[in-house]
């Protein structure tokens, strides 16, 4: 284990219906490299992932949205799965904290659907990215750049498009992490 990320705190943003697997690889990824990773949802108590269609094992929620704040941790990190995402971008306060990474230049990553949060707070335009297939119309149309590759990073923003790219974004997330703020991060009009 090294200690590249030590002392870096890391929200992952989820909710009921993640994708197991995207939340479970980077957030091991994450402490692995020595960093914290905090576990923030829309209500308390724990939530539960889907293992694809299936279900899956469930996570401890560290923090609700009600009560953290971007300020509080060094980057963003955002699973997909077809259920949570689309339970997060419907929430102003879902919105407003993702919105604030950017405003503050820190690292943000997303994977498979979790670009659909970012699409609803308002950060894609102009940035170039990837996600699984079935969302890259609606990126495209938010503004993004959308292409097919395992992994894009674009000033700090980290996205993949689906399980088989774990290992590529966890790689880059954890190397986004360490290199922290990004001048060129916050939303471009």
């Amino acid at each position: 284990m090294t200690e590249r990320a030590k002392g870096r705190r890391v929200a992952i943003l989820a909710a009921d219906g993640f994708e197991e697997s995207e939340l479970f690889q980077p957030k091991e990824a994450i402490e692995q490299a020595g960093g914290e990773a905090i576990v923030v949802s829309l209500k308390s108590g724990e939530i539960e992932a889907n293992r694809h269609r299936e279900k899956g094992k469930s996570v401890k929620v560290d923090e609700t949205v009600d009560t953290a704040s971007a300020s509080d941790f060094d980057a963003l990190m955002i699973p997909g799965g077809l259920f949570s995402p689309d339970a997060l971008r419907t929430e102003d306060k879902v919105r407003n904290f993702v919105h604030d990474f950017f405003a503050q230049k820190k690292p943000v990553a997303s994977i498979c659907h979790g670009p659909q949060v970012l699409i609803d707070a308002d950060v894609v335009r102009g940035r170039t990215m990837t996600a699984i297939e079935n969302i890259r119309t609606d990126l495209s149309n938010a503004g993004a750049k959308v292409v097919d590759e395992e992994v894009v990073v674009d000033e700090g923003l980290v996205t993949s498009r689906t399980p088989k790219d774990l290992d590529a974004f966890c790689k880059k997330l954890v190397e986004e992490i360490c290199e922290g703020k990004h001048a060129a991060q916050a939303q471009s009009a």
